[in-house]
């Protein structure tokens, strides 16, 4: 190929690079801008945002409470009021004597049966003592005995033939003493032996008189007094060992009625007293279980005194629970505290749930709605929504409520149907709504709100 040829093919081939930028890897003009454009636009929506936040004020906190429509499938309701479930009889099971837990047979939740041993408590000193109790018993009995069945004929003939024994012996000293006395006179013996003759002779006398009193005594036998004191020490050792055999059996807890044990305060190896509990750890035990009869269960309710006239005695109700919404209950009212509250101004009153079962549970939240008493003339209260006293506001005479919806307020005006202890029964809700019950007063319709407790 000619060298002019080769020359233009390599001319050709060269890069232009007058169409590029002034360095290479660079982009093109075009692009640049789009990308200044952007970063411009970015900033911008900072800038906007930063001034929203700073001009806009955060929005208030508030708290809410669920509006609770009243069912009307119950006609006559005068009242609805709500509660806890409560057993009618709680027993604490304590300890007669102080002593250290050897066995304890029951779990919180188990059924027991009156009379059914709950816990043991070591009994060694307590057997001791009954032993020792029993021991001195037996010997105030014997000892009564004794003196009871009197001398024996052995013993009465035995004080008989020493009593004939002294009084030959008094016979033989007076012959003795007769025989002295003329020898004397006849100046054959001394003075002295008279005087010995005389004394022996008054020693036998006195020998016969102590025999003759042992003889009576022995066929008489022992004194009332005595009698009475040795009845006395029998008791007395009997009740010891009554008293040492009672806090032998103390040393066995048994269950005091049948029910479901609620709590377990003692364990294995720990110290419970019959006088004073300590609260300290590991200090003496007060109680070992509390139990209750949970087929005898009570809603015990606070009914404001507003309300307190629209009750009476033995006035008939519906229970529902807060667990189990779908359950229904029939009560009665039977307890009236006879006594108000001052600083709540309500009146305790216990309702006696007549169909217990397995679902109810002390201290779960109870709701009651009483019915009118068939006997009293009593109109139905129209059913509405009930709301916390604090959810209704007041704006020129006009009751309304703040309603808790997608972040903002929602105002609904209400009416007033009746004052209930739970709260107002109103008219203008369905049911279900968050009404706002506690915030800034100044709150308005549509206005932003926080929820307390929620992000």
């Amino acid at each position: 190929m000619p060298i002019d040829a080769k020359h233009e093919e390599l001319q050709g081939l060269r890069i232009d690079r007058t169409s590029r930028g002034s360095g290479e890897g660079e982009p093109p003009a075009w692009a640049r801008r789009y990308i200044l454009i952007g970063i411009s636009v970015v900033a911008l929506l900072s800038v906007v945002a930063l001034v929203f936040r700073l001009l806009t004020p955060d929005a208030p906190e508030v708290e809410v409470a669920r509006a609770a429509a009243e069912s009307s499938d119950v006609g006559g309701i005068v009242l609805s009021a709500g509660g806890y479930i409560v057993a009618h009889h709680k027993i604490s099971v304590n300890s007669k004597v102080t002593g250290r837990v050897a066995w304890i047979g029951v779990e919180k939740g188990d059924k027991v049966k009156q009379g059914q041993v709950l816990v043991r408590l070591e009994d060694d000193e307590f057997r001791a003592n009954v032993e020792a109790s029993r021991g001195a018993a037996e010997n105030a009995r014997s000892y009564l005995q004794e003196l009871q069945n009197g001398s024996r004929p052995e013993e009465i003939q035995q004080a008989e033939h020493n009593l004939a024994e002294a009084r030959a012996t008094l016979v033989n000293d007076r012959l003795n003493l007769e025989r002295s006395r003329e020898l004397f006179a006849q100046g054959v013996v001394a003075k002295q032996a008279l005087d010995d003759a005389v004394a022996k002779a008054d020693a036998s006398q006195a020998r016969v008189n102590s025999l003759e009193q042992a003889y009576r005594m022995a066929k008489i036998g022992p004194r009332v007094e005595e009698l009475s004191r040795a009845r006395g020490a029998l008791a007395q050792a009997e009740g010891q060992l009554a008293y040492a055999q009672s806090q032998l059996d103390a040393t066995v807890i048994r269950a005091p009625v049948s029910g479901t044990i609620l709590e377990r305060t003692a364990e294995k190896g720990e110290l419970v007293t019959a006088q004073f509990a300590s609260g300290a750890e590991g200090g003496p035990r007060g109680s070992v279980v509390a139990l209750a009869d949970l087929n005898d269960i009570q809603v015990e309710l606070d009914i404001a005194q507003d309300d307190f006239a629209k009750l009476g005695p033995k006035q008939k109700g519906l229970v529902t629970l807060d667990a189990f919404p779908d359950r229904k209950y029939e009560g009665v009212i039977a307890e009236i505290s006879p006594e108000a509250n001052r600083q709540k101004a309500t009146v305790q009153v216990k309702v006696q749930i007549t169909n217990p079962d397995d679902y109810l549970r002390p201290e779960m939240n109870a709701t009651v709605k009483f019915l009118a008493n068939e006997n009293k003339s009593t109109n139905a209260q129209p059913s509405g929504v009930l709301v916390p006293t604090t959810a209704v506001r007041d704006k020129d005479g006009k009751k309304f409520v703040l309603i808790a919806f997608n972040g903002k307020t929602l105002k609904r005006d209400v009416k007033i149907l009746s004052q209930r202890s739970g709260g107002l029964l109103v008219d203008g809700l369905v049911g279900g709504e968050s009404v706002i019950t506690a915030g800034p007063q100044d709150l308005k319709d549509g206005q932003k709100i926080r929820i307390k407790g929620q992000s």
